[in-house]
């Protein structure tokens, strides 16, 4: 059998195409904000987690927002647990926060995400708790579930930033800077 040129460079590629691995091009970024706070606008210190990407196995786009808080913010909060909720921001609001650091996680480490946040959300009861269980804990469960080094000095439970930057310095590996 003789192949004319185009044909045997096209054959040629064919082959390639299928030895060699194919390299994902859908990716899941999971970035990590916190926000300073505004007493102009009643809005506290606060952190959470943006999801943006592509999902490799079913193609579908991802694109969404979580933070944990308390349900009412008022006096309650400083006497014990209150009730929690998952708060999801506006674009504008997100434009307007720090972020942190961003890692791209896998198909499987998202879900597992996802099903932490539902946890979180679903929890029945009172379970905020301003110094053991707010919005730094929430975050840092999901950082832990891509592989960053997260611990909760005392000093920094109620300063998200301050907080970030402490697991910016934790994990050098992330490449990120410090925030003023």
């Amino acid at each position: 059998m003789k192949l004319v040129p185009s044909r045997f460079i096209a054959l040629l590629l064919a082959v390639c195409a299928v030895m060699v691995p194919q390299v994902a091009l859908a990716k899941v970024s999971v970035a990590f904000h916190s926000f300073n706070g505004s007493l102009l606008f009643g809005r506290y210190p606060h952190a959470f987690v943006v999801f943006e990407g592509t999902l490799d196995d079913t193609g579908e786009r991802v694109y969404s927002n979580y933070g944990y808080t308390a349900v009412t913010a008022g006096p309650a909060v400083l006497a014990g647990p209150v009730r929690q909720t998952m708060m999801s921001e506006k674009d504008k609001y997100i434009r307007s926060t720090n972020r942190h650091f961003t890692v791209t996680v896998s198909d499987a480490t998202y879900r597992k995400m996802i099903a932490e946040v539902a946890a979180w959300r679903d929890k029945p009861g009172k379970n905020y708790v301003l110094d053991s269980n707010n919005c730094i804990h929430f975050v840092g469960a999901i950082m832990q579930l891509a592989g960053v080094r997260v611990t909760y000095p005392s000093s920094m439970v109620r300063k998200p930033k301050a907080w970030m930057n402490h697991i910016t310095r934790l994990n050098p590996q992330l490449g990120a800077r410090q925030i003023p």
